[in-house]
């Protein structure tokens, strides 16, 4: 900790609004704006209800990391609960885990960004649009956290606008007669039916519509630098399930209503590729509002990339955090004179960067490979997050301890959580393609506990060293 002391620390430069709009910013991206194109394919307009189940399980889990976050505003989030409440290889587990999904997820934005460009430009390469906007998302990431804050404010500002604007737009189109003849609320139900591939479609949906609120818990990070974390993360996370219900189930609804959703589904599919484009562009495009559907291509770009800077944000935290727990190498525990953790920023640049790569090598197959293994960190990371908080909770009732914004339907909801990521395990299990991922993740658990027992065996050596020099 001396050594943070030395060369600065955080700084707690974060007000409410930039807070809210972080919230906002991690659950609004690609998951919602392009996934949701595979999740149509599947699920039909009974993706509606898959986002609102999928929604309501990130709800109870936020609520969970909110009592642990208000109680203790620390840097590295839910890493320093595991480690604190659950035990050493936990917290050590927690936080890899974190990183590397954050990595992931920041690689699928870029990759995304790519996809929003052909939608002018179909000969720019998806490898160098992902180049280029790496670049200048590190780039206001190494500046300062209030410039990360601003621009994440911003990015995020945009998307609630033209969010609310196109639910506003489409229900005008709707109620007005001027989307045409095929715009009718009875399209969630006239083609099909609302389960047009049975329930099982919804089933298979759900792993990639989990990708989605894969970016909420980002929140947990800017507790350390968060003015008044006690009266501002509450409100932010309490907000969450409105922003849901309005940004997912609402936007899903209308946008399903302006055309049958198999004519939709054929407008992206045309490209040969189930994620070409955005179904909320392709929607405006279809029925003849090409302005609206160049604007939303702006939004879903600045979304893309709002994700991606939120998570470039999260990784430079959850490296300072590890390094403070001595869980990574203590060099990156240097916090400039500006509060800017540079070096955590830049050794997660470095591995974002795979993502051009990615790009490069398999263009085609890049964007649902990376959701894939998003989902296998995004399992791992919600319950461990789940069970720490029970954990913590066991904690506090021994130590009498009432902490101030309780979890909901404690211990209930944590074992609810809990069966769900194991239901979604078991649904990626079924999807040729995807299937990969699962079976990476004993792999992975194997790899964390060999790094970490390497770590024990590295601290003795240390301890031992040291001791026998004293003596």
């Amino acid at each position: 900790m001396s050594e943070m002391q030395h060369s600065g620390e955080l700084k707690r430069g974060l007000k409410n609004r930039h807070i809210q709009l972080i919230a906002l910013g991690g659950a609004i991206g690609t998951g919602l704006f392009l996934g949701s194109a595979g999740v149509l394919k599947s699920a039909g307009p009974s993706m509606i209800l898959g986002y609102a189940i999928c929604g309501f399980i990130a709800f109870l889990i936020m609520r969970q990391l909110g009592e642990m976050i208000v109680e203790e505003p620390v840097a590295g989030s839910f890493s320093h609960f595991a480690h604190k409440y659950w035990g050493g290889f936990a917290g050590f587990l927690s936080g890899w885990n974190c990183w590397v999904l954050y990595i992931l997820v920041g690689m699928s934005e870029l990759t995304a960004v790519g996809k929003y460009i052909h939608y002018w430009w179909p000969d720019v390469p998806t490898w160098a649009t992902a180049a280029v906007f790496f670049l200048v998302v590190n780039a206001i990431n190494l500046a300062n956290v209030k410039l990360f804050g601003e621009a994440e404010f911003w990015f995020a500002m945009i998307k609630v606008v033209a969010i609310v604007g196109m639910i506003v737009l489409g229900c005008w189109m709707l109620f007005s007669g001027s989307g045409g003849e095929q715009a009718t609320v009875a399209n969630l139900w006239a083609h099909g039916g609302f389960f047009p591939n049975g329930v099982s479609g919804l089933v298979m949906a759900m792993a990639f519509i989990m990708f989605s609120f894969g970016g909420l818990e980002m929140l947990g990070f800017t507790a350390a630098e968060a003015d008044k974390p006690k009266q501002v993360i509450p409100k932010a996370i309490n907000q969450v399930i409105y922003r849901i219900l309005i940004f997912y189930v609402g936007a899903l609804v209308v946008l399903l209503s302006l055309s049958p959703w198999d004519a939709l589904l054929a407008s992206i599919n045309g490209a040969g590729d189930a994620y070409s484009g955005s179904p909320f562009v392709k929607i405006f495009a279809l029925i003849g509002s090409d302005t609206a559907a160049h604007l939303l291509n702006f939004v879903v770009l600045t979304a893309a990339l709002s994700v991606y800077n939120s998570g470039t944000y999260c990784n430079g935290r959850m490296l300072l955090g590890l390094a403070e727990q001595g869980d990574a190498p203590r060099a990156l525990a240097k916090v400039d004179k500006r509060g800017v953790p540079v070096r955590s920023l830049l050794v997660s640049a470095a591995v974002t960067f795979l993502a051009v790569v990615v790009n490069y090598v398999v263009p085609q197959n890049a964007l649902e490979l990376l959701m894939s293994l998003v989902v296998a960190a995004l399992v791992i990371n919600w319950a461990m997050i789940s069970y720490s908080h029970l954990k913590f909770r066991q904690q506090m009732d021994k130590d009498g301890v009432r902490t101030g914004f309780r979890a909901l339907w404690y211990p209930m909801g944590n074992y609810l959580c809990l069966v769900f990521v194991l239901f979604i395990l078991g649904v990626m299990l079924l999807i040729p393609g995807i299937q990969v991922s699962v079976y990476a993740i004993p792999v992975w658990l194997l790899v964390m506990w060999g790094c970490y027992r390497l770590k024990l065996s590295s601290k003795a050596q240390t301890d031992k060293v040291a001791g026998y020099e004293a003596g």
